[in-house]
């Protein structure tokens, strides 16, 4: 009997530390190379912008390797985002309105509150509320890969609401991308995308089951969205959504089923290789003279605020009031200061925050600089200071002992 393959979600959550510690060292390298003396210290740019392919789209110009990287490879860690998104609908953690709930108000209040944190800091500077997104998102590596390093200290229940909060997160992120990012639209190349997605939700329904078809279909969706002025990233969430999936509710994967297979081939691909190089390519920031006196402008002030202090207060203040108002009850077999120490660390906003940053001021490299240092510096302190806070929290076992 052939024997089923594991969740790649479960499975994420089981070696996640990997993953999550792995996009921590490739941040920390592309520092140390954008930072070298000399003219080692160019290198780095100078290969991310090395032209390497053709004019795909017009809009952008020759392709270089970090068009590709941002352009391309994201959009299957997308199309993985997307698949994710689908198997947690279908049958995972928000298969049912009452398992959504809470995670829903939870992502929404996370996105919203560290929004308004960051115009109001930039309130003085109309030309940067372009950048408002940037604080919104969770980078579930990251967030998820913290946790894992605090092993025991951070309860299963934590680690499955931080995964649906941030998947939903992940949802909201994609919806600003699309809508509030979008520019110079052509009608045409949509309308072609909105073809070519229609035959792949034929070929749904018409009971394909083959993947090779869907990614076809996906290549071309790419090519269209990156011709049509939408992020071509949205194109791999279009695209998951019209792949089968079988429910399989509370059991492993089915091994027939589309979505899952795919899930699993590209999971291992996304996690070790698309991220981490993702975030070589954007973490690096030269800390020259002009950098450090950026450190205190609107700009990276408005952003590392917004993931420090307007996800903490989104996510927590939404979870108390939810259970206050009796909308939903917290995360079981967690202590407030459990809870607490999570929010904390969805300000983590490396990822999906890089990238929105960079879409936020395109052609001006120097906001999107700043903004890259309220990135790492809000993320930074959310993951030390939600370490701490888990890592010295009582658990509920050590509370009902003491209240006995």
């Amino acid at each position: 009997m052939t024997e089923r393959p594991v969740s790649a979600l479960r499975n994420f959550l089981k070696g996640e530390a990997g993953s999550g510690v792995l996009l921590m060292i490739s941040a920390a390298i592309a520092m140390i190379m954008a930072n070298l003396p000399g003219a080692a210290g160019h290198v780095y740019h100078d290969i991310f912008h090395m032209v390497t392919g053709p004019v795909l789209a017009p809009a952008l110009g020759p392709m270089t390797i970090h068009l590709w990287v941002n352009d391309g490879l994201m959009a299957i860690f997308f199309l993985l985002v997307g698949l994710e998104i689908k198997r947690e609908f279908v049958d995972g953690g928000l298969s049912t309105w009452e398992r959504r709930r809470l995670p829903f108000i939870a992502a929404g209040a996370g996105m919203i509150a560290p929004a308004l944190v960051y115009l109001a800091v930039t309130a003085g500077e109309p030309a940067l509320a372009r950048g408002w997104a940037i604080p919104a998102a969770t980078d579930i590596a990251f967030a998820i890969g913290v946790l894992a390093l605090l092993g025991s200290r951070a309860p299963a229940s934590i680690k499955l609401f931080l995964t649906a909060v941030a998947i939903v997160d992940d949802m909201g992120a994609v919806a600003i991308i699309a809508l509030a990012y979008s520019q110079g639209l052509d009608v045409m190349a949509l309308a072609g995308a909105f073809v070519v997605l229609l035959v792949m939700f034929g070929m749904s329904r018409g009971g394909v089951r083959a993947l090779a078809p869907y990614l076809i279909g996906f290549l071309l969706l790419w090519y269209l969205m990156l011709l049509s002025g939408v992020h071509a990233t949205i194109a791999g969430v279009l695209a998951a959504i019209t792949i089968p999936v079988n429910r399989t509710p509370g059991a492993p994967d089915a091994v027939d089923s589309p979505l899952h297979r795919l899930e699993h081939l590209i999971h291992p691909w996304s996690a070790y290789l698309i991220v981490p190089l993702f975030g070589f390519a954007n973490a690096g920031i030269t800390l020259n003279g002009e950098a450090i006196g950026a450190l205190l402008s609107p700009l990276p002030i408005g952003v590392a605020l917004g993931l420090l202090l307007g996800k903490q207060l989104g996510v927590f203040g939404s979870i108390w009031l939810a259970q206050k108002l009796g909308i939903a009850a917290r995360p079981s077999g967690a202590t407030w200061v459990q809870i607490y120490g999570m929010a904390l660390l969805c300000g983590i906003g490396f990822t999906m925050s890089l990238f929105i940053g960079a879409l936020a001021f395109p052609g001006q490299p120097l906001l999107v600089e700043e903004a890259k240092i309220g990135i790492l510096g809000g993320s930074l302190l959310s993951a030390l200071f939600g370490y701490a806070v888990l890592r010295f929290a009582p658990t509920p076992r050590s509370v009902a002992r003491g209240a006995g």
